[in-house]
């Protein structure tokens, strides 16, 4: 390839200055980037590549030849070719030898030239390139013409020491004397990357092209040094004893060798304001971040230490994990709430029955949004027995506004670490919870649910877990939230939080103070029913795959109301969903026993032989005039109870009160305020 050079007199111009209009043949090359003015043999072996040069080898037509960006394609396109390539001629066509009948094309570069379109594929590459002037340099330039003298002796050296390239390749260099074909025959004829060349040929003037040849060839001959010392440090008389030992020796000289190169790459990189790929991806994505000014430069402050820092030491990956922190937020980036009130009211009323309080407060803010605009989100707070729904309202909440849905579980928190983050002295410092739930939404105006609240543990030996959450919870504060590891304020204002929980008392009251507490409470039998016909029932028997059969299996309303009365005692409808699906699992039990269902309606009285005898039974009101003994109703959080409480006398010293059954501080105070009454009106009452 080297001998393959042609030196050029005269104008160098007249050489280039060659413009191809119209619709111009293409030849795409595999592993060759043709530069201007440089003769090379192109081996052809794709039929389409064969029929372009067999037609045009004994023509003067002007063609384009664009290298591919992957050898592997056979059938390139417009976005498999780079788009710098050359105008050429074919000067000659040899048949070769052997077997596959290939070609070997003599072709010359012409001018640089810019590929606009491909225009047909068959039978060869047709396409619109368009000429780009070079500037090519004034022969009295000295600089330009003492850097190509310093290239003729780097290539001569760099040839006299890779044995892979023949010793002929030195009299091609020493004879071609015009500077700007000596500077395109090294670019073409240089065993560098594809690549690589590529960037050679972007280069907008030879000037350019003759300074970053030296450095390439600099860095060739520094690879060369390199493997001269590896063979050099393992170079010895070995017999088949030592065979092992002078492996493993190369081995470590290698990687020796590798860890040097590396780092005078990167330094050489780093001087020419590169950098490394992942410093480069981190300023692309900075590039298309939202954030205020302060943000931005914390960020390009804390890029420019990475430059500072060897990649192989942990202060490197700590600095880019921070880094990849920061680009990885979404500053400023918000999801476009739908303001539609009877859309929203339709989901919520969709995917939960009742719960109108907590639906009416959405509503409201969805209002009162779409007249204002702009407004902070509330801090909601729902607390009620376990199994109502609390949390999954949050996701339907979500879907209403068509905002990202997180939920994070505080129950059993216990570090205040969690909430707000670790400093990045520390080990295996992170973000808080709050920013990495964030960062997963991809969203900062999430909805945003804090499961558990009740449940943080206060006062431990890590902080106070809960004491963290004011500054969050905090509609005045938190657009200015502090994550300890960020260290940047960030802003949660946008963000709608709603907590849960089982219990108020536990809550500190500050907490507490900053939220909007909305009482989520049990459900009545009736709603109980209209829970488990429109959504529990349906579940189920997708969950347990009896929906698939021909038969519709349901329940009638009064075995609905059988089983929330004798098979469970609760608020919610957690037990209920567990004995529907116990109920449908049986049938499905049955149904792969004896290949059909013995019903498929299910009625109270199947539901002993489906769930067994029922656990629970009602205290039933019976009418007495018995004197001494009344009925009364007691309040539980699972329902009203039936009490009945009786008195009797008995001789003694007539003053003496007892009071049995596990009684409360009230209780026993009413028993006692009771028989003082008593007391007090003797003569009215007519008590002996």
């Amino acid at each position: 390839a080297f001998q393959m050079s042609a030196d050029y007199e005269g104008d160098i111009n007249n050489l280039f200055d060659v413009n191809a209009e119209g619709e111009i043949p293409i030849l795409a090359t595999r592993n060759m980037v043709l530069f201007p003015g440089v003769i090379s043999p192109i081996l052809v072996g794709r039929p389409t590549s064969m029929n372009l040069v067999k037609k045009y080898s004994d023509s003067d037509t002007v063609i384009g030849v664009f290298c591919q960006k992957d050898p592997s394609i056979e059938k390139p396109g417009f976005s498999d070719l780079y788009e710098k390539g050359v105008f050429a001629r074919i000067i000659r066509v040899l048949e070769m030898p052997g077997p596959g009948h290939n070609l070997t094309a003599i072709v010359q570069g012409l001018g640089k030239c810019q590929l606009e379109s491909v225009t047909k594929y068959r039978p060869f590459l047709m396409g619109k390139a368009s000429l780009i002037n070079e500037e090519i340099p004034n022969p009295s330039d000295r600089e330009f013409t003492t850097a190509v003298d310093d290239l003729r002796t780097s290539a001569i050296e760099y040839i006299r020491k890779n044995d892979d390239i023949p010793d002929e390749s030195q009299f091609a260099l020493t004879n071609i004397s015009n500077p700007v074909i000596l500077v395109n025959f090294t670019s073409s004829n240089l065993p560098i990357a594809i690549a690589d060349k590529i960037r050679l040929l972007e280069c907008q003037s030879v000037k350019d092209r003759v300074f970053e040849l030296l450095k390439a060839i600099h860095k060739e001959m520094q690879l060369l040094q390199l493997k001269q010392n590896i063979r050099t440090k393992t170079r010895e008389d070995i017999d088949e004893q030592q065979r092992e030992y002078f492996l493993q020796q190369q081995i470590k000289n290698i990687k020796e060798v590798m860890k040097s190169l590396r780092n005078v790459i990167l330094k050489e990189e780093l001087g020419n304001g590169e950098g490394s790929p992942e410093r480069m991806e981190l300023l692309e994505l900075a590039r298309m971040k939202k954030w205020n000014e302060e943000v931005e430069k914390t960020f390009y402050k804390e890029i420019d230490k990475l430059d500072m820092l060897n990649p192989q030491s942990p202060d490197y990956s700590i600095q880019m994990n921070y880094l990849q922190t920061m680009v990885n937020l979404p500053w400023g980036e918000y999801t476009t709430d739908d303001l539609n009130l009877k859309r929203a009211e339709r989901i919520l009323n969709r995917d939960h029955y009742g719960m109108e309080k907590v639906k009416e407060r959405i509503l409201e803010h969805i209002a009162v949004l779409s007249l204002r605009g702009d407004l902070k989100s509330p801090i909601i707070c729902l607390y009620g027995p376990p199994g109502v729904g609390k949390t999954s309202l949050g996701k339907s909440i979500a879907s209403a506004m068509k905002r990202k849905y997180v939920r994070i579980s505080l129950g059993g928190l216990h570090d205040e670490s969690e909430i707000r983050g670790h400093r990045r002295t520390y080990v295996g410092a992170m973000p808080g919870r709050i920013i990495k739930s964030i960062q997963k939404a991809g969203s900062s105006n999430p909805v945003f649910i804090l499961d558990e609240i009740d449940k943080v543990t206060q006062h431990t030996i890590n902080g106070d877990p809960a004491s963290a959450l004011l500054e969050v919870l905090d509609p005045e504060q938190n657009n200015a939230f502090h994550d300890n590891y960020l260290d940047i304020d960030y802003d949660l204002s946008k963000v709608l939080f709603i907590a849960t929980a089982n219990d108020l008392n536990t809550i500190p009251r500050p907490l507490l103070d900053r939220m909007e507490v909305i009482e989520v409470s049990g459900y009545i039998t009736e709603e109980k029913i209209e829970i488990a016909r429109r959504h529990l029932v349906p579940r189920e028997l997708e969950n347990t795959g009896l929906n698939t059969l021909a038969e519709k299996l349901s329940f009638t309303k009064p075995s609905l109301e059988a089983i929330i009365e004798q098979y469970t005692r609760e608020s919610g409808v957690r037990r209920l969903e567990k004995e529907i699906n116990k109920a449908f699992r049986k049938l499905a039990f049955i149904k792969a026993r004896d290949g059909e269902l013995p019903y498929a309606k299910i009625t109270p009285d199947k539901l002993i032989d489906l769930l067994g005898k029922p656990p629970f039974y009602r205290d039933i009101y019976q009418g007495n005039s018995y004197a001494g003994v009344v009925t009364g109703l007691a309040w539980t959080s699972v329902g009203g109870e039936i009490l009945f409480i009786e008195t009797s006398l008995s001789k003694g010293k007539g003053s003496k009160l007892t009071l049995t059954g596990n009684l409360g501080d009230v209780m026993k105070e009413s028993a006692v305020i009771a028989l003082e009454y008593v007391k007090a009106h003797i003569h009215k009452l007519g008590v002996d």
